[in-house]
């Protein structure tokens, strides 16, 4: 058994006596160095402490192996360890049952706190080791949002972040050594924050925008205007899109094949529509693929959308992660619904779409033995004709969309 101990920046002070406990009866005490020097001179005679290598991950079965020979191990983390910390990946390596975590107040808990901000009207984004653009998803206007950072340079990053995405009137508080000797902050908008702040921070966000344009895209629902990704034509257009996804169904945590993927406005929707939802698609066109790379980068959601080039005819799905629910693009065929529709578990949904006769004939066959509901879409939009509006019809689209059942 591994016990996981949180320290704050206050030290040895900060712990109560049971994780005082914990590290005095410790035969190997791991951590950062930060964490050592915390507990230095508390623990027993002849225990070891040991810093965390570099690279960690690959050294820690080794490590653990090593020290849990030796007699009782205790882990030191920051703040709450399974926030962002190693008490996560300590479980994902050793299973629940053989690491007990006692956490501290987390540094968003504390920040919170200090902002007077409930945990219900409360996000917590974390970008340590991570792209600062993971924020983007979360923005809206009246959101609160706590902000892990990696380092001082953080918070001036995050600030010309939202200034160059319309967000510069937010006003952003940065909060550095939460509960220790050294706590220090920051209060200013935005678009006005200069230079490097202490380690250890956070920000607080208190989001607004000036910028019409910036409102645009908020908001969870899908059907944003096809600019809101850059593409070359190739995009399923907002209406259409809107209603795939209200087939599709996101949800926290799902995943979604998007086969034919395109430019990617299917899957990006998706992973904005539910928190932590992600998506794989595969898209046979190098340059397309590598922009649905480039937008889910630029949208924060690069670590959620995993992207193949490859031919949909010839992928072998059986290697992806199991999806939650499929979209086929135009240009799908049976052979490719019939693997997508074999890859779903019950209950999962599948919807595919077709813009040619021949694409409409494919449908058609697999409702026989997919059931669901044919559907056929035509929109109009008003343009100006002369001095004049004139509706212009778009290219219909028919749309199968099945939900899988027990068989």
């Amino acid at each position: 058994m591994i016990d996981v101990v949180g320290i704050g920046d206050d030290g040895w002070v900060g712990l109560d006596e049971g994780r005082r406990g914990l590290v005095r009866d410790a035969t190997t005490v791991l951590g950062g160095r930060r964490h050592l020097a915390l507990v230095a001179g508390h623990t027993a005679a002849g225990a070891d402490l040991v810093a965390w290598p570099s690279p960690l991950r690959p050294a820690l079965p080794g490590l653990l192996d090593t020290a849990a020979g030796r007699g009782a191990v205790v882990v030191l983390a920051s703040g709450d360890p399974l926030r962002s910390g190693i008490g996560t990946t300590l479980i994902e390596l050793l299973g629940a049952d053989r690491v007990r975590i006692h956490p501290a107040l987390s540094a968003d808990t504390l920040a919170r706190a200090r902002q007077g901000w409930s945990a219900e009207e409360t996000s917590v984004v974390t970008t340590v080791g991570r792209d600062l653009r993971a924020v983007l998803p979360h923005l809206a206007s009246g959101a609160r949002i706590v902000v892990l950072c990696s380092d001082g340079l953080d918070p001036a990053r995050l600030g010309g972040l939202l200034t160059e995405h319309g967000w510069g009137a937010t006003q952003l508080t940065a909060r550095w050594h939460l509960g220790g000797p050294d706590e220090g902050a920051l209060a200013t908008r935005a678009d006005a924050v200069a230079g490097a702040t202490a380690d250890l921070v956070v920000c607080c966000l208190q989001v607004r925008s000036e910028d019409a344009a910036a409102m645009s895209s908020v908001g969870t629902v899908p059907g944003r205007a096809e600019d809101f990704v850059a593409h070359d034509g190739q995009v399923t257009k907002r209406d259409v899109r809107a209603s795939a996804l209200a087939r599709l169904r996101p949800t926290p945590a799902a995943h979604l094949w998007d086969l034919g993927a395109g430019n990617g406005t299917i899957a990006l929707e998706w992973c904005l529509a539910a928190d932590r939802a992600t998506a794989t698609c595969v898209e046979r066109d190098e340059a397309r693929a590598q922009r649905i790379r480039d937008n889910a980068a630029a949208l924060g959601l690069a670590g959620r959308v995993e992207v193949l080039h490859d031919d949909t005819a010839t992928t072998d799905l059986t290697t992806l992660t199991p999806p939650d629910a499929v979209f086929v693009g135009g240009g799908g065929n049976e052979a490719l619904l019939t693997r997508a529709w074999s890859s779903l578990r019950p209950g999962g949904r599948l919807v595919s779409h077709a813009v040619t006769l021949d694409g409409e004939a494919v449908l058609v066959g697999a409702h026989a033995w997919t059931g669901g509901d044919l559907t056929r879409l035509t929109v109009e939009r008003a343009v100006p004709l002369g001095r004049h509006l004139s509706w212009t019809p778009a290219r219909a689209v028919v749309q199968l969309a099945a939900l899988r059942g027990e068989s």
